[in-house]
């Protein structure tokens, strides 16, 4: 991952190709600051962007609805809901190939006990954890000149930690459009992913919950074309914007291929199809 300045954005992402050694649809581009020219010459901005190399191929030059479903790749979550899956399924193979007679109530009871001893372990992993984020976010903000109340930090879900920031200076985290907020969550989640293999949920003076409503209100005439149609896009998505969509889109749409699409241009839309069998 490298960060690139430039003028445009252009020559950010032709900076960012050379110096990766890839052209520049082989880019995952994250746009953290646009280009401004300012007013007469003043208060010029640069475009700033992060940039990694793909992996693999991606799907850009695929039409929205092609017909021949691409492969998705798995969340951490789903990875860890599969794995889950694929342990229970051992676990009871493995119990119905035991003759009966092996099987006392004193070995059920000492299994019980296992469970939750594993299950106290789990919790007390987690609540360190936590405790640890806490501190390290509290370490971070610390030194910043931005007036803010205490850090709130707790999990929102097994997979997925609720970091809260308020204060009288909070609103100046999100900047014009949220580029500091996508900025923050971007520094963030980059962290706590990679250390504690969790997702990230970042509330900014309720700015993640204004940005939730005004996404599902858009979203009600997406909706419609799929209820008519069985299919449809969503319009250009930017920064979380694009992951607050595929959540709930998801979340309504169970059995249909909900995902997102990138532009040659590194811009982000969501399709919803039917699978293909």
């Amino acid at each position: 991952m490298i960060k690139i300045e430039a003028i445009t954005l252009e020559q950010a992402y032709s900076d960012a190709a050379s110096e990766l050694g890839c052209s520049v649809t082989e880019l995952n581009i994250e746009v953290v600051q646009y280009p401004s020219s300012g007013l007469l010459g003043l208060f010029r901005k640069k475009a700033i962007i992060v940039a990694t190399k793909k992996v693999a191929q991606t799907l850009q030059d695929e039409t929205p609805y092609q017909t021949k479903e691409p492969k998705e790749e798995l969340t951490v979550a789903q990875k860890l809901d599969n794995n889950e899956e694929e342990q229970e399924e051992v676990e009871e193979e493995s119990y119905t190939t035991t003759p009966p007679s092996f099987v006392s109530s004193q070995d059920e009871l000492n299994d019980e006990d296992e469970k939750l001893d594993q299950e106290e372990v789990v919790t007390t992993i987690t609540n360190e954890v936590v405790g640890q984020i806490k501190e390290e976010l509290d370490a971070l903000f610390a030194s910043i000149c931005f007036e803010l109340d205490e850090i709130k930090v707790e999990l929102y879900d097994p997979h997925t930690l609720y970091v809260e920031l308020n204060g009288a200076d909070a609103a100046l985290l999100i900047g014009k459009e949220g580029y500091r907020y996508k900025a923050l969550s971007y520094m963030i989640f980059n962290w706590i992913n990679a250390k504690y293999d969790l997702q990230l949920r970042l509330e900014i003076a309720e700015f993640l919950k204004n940005q939730e409503e005004a996404v599902n209100r858009y979203l009600e005439s997406v909706k419609e074309n799929v209820d008519r149609d069985g299919r449809a896009q969503t319009k250009i998505l930017d920064g979380v914007l694009v992951q607050i969509a595929l959540r709930e889109l998801r979340a309504t749409y169970p059995d249909k291929y909900v995902a997102i699409r990138t532009t040659r241009d590194g811009l982000k839309y969501i399709i919803i199809n039917d699978y293909n069998y």
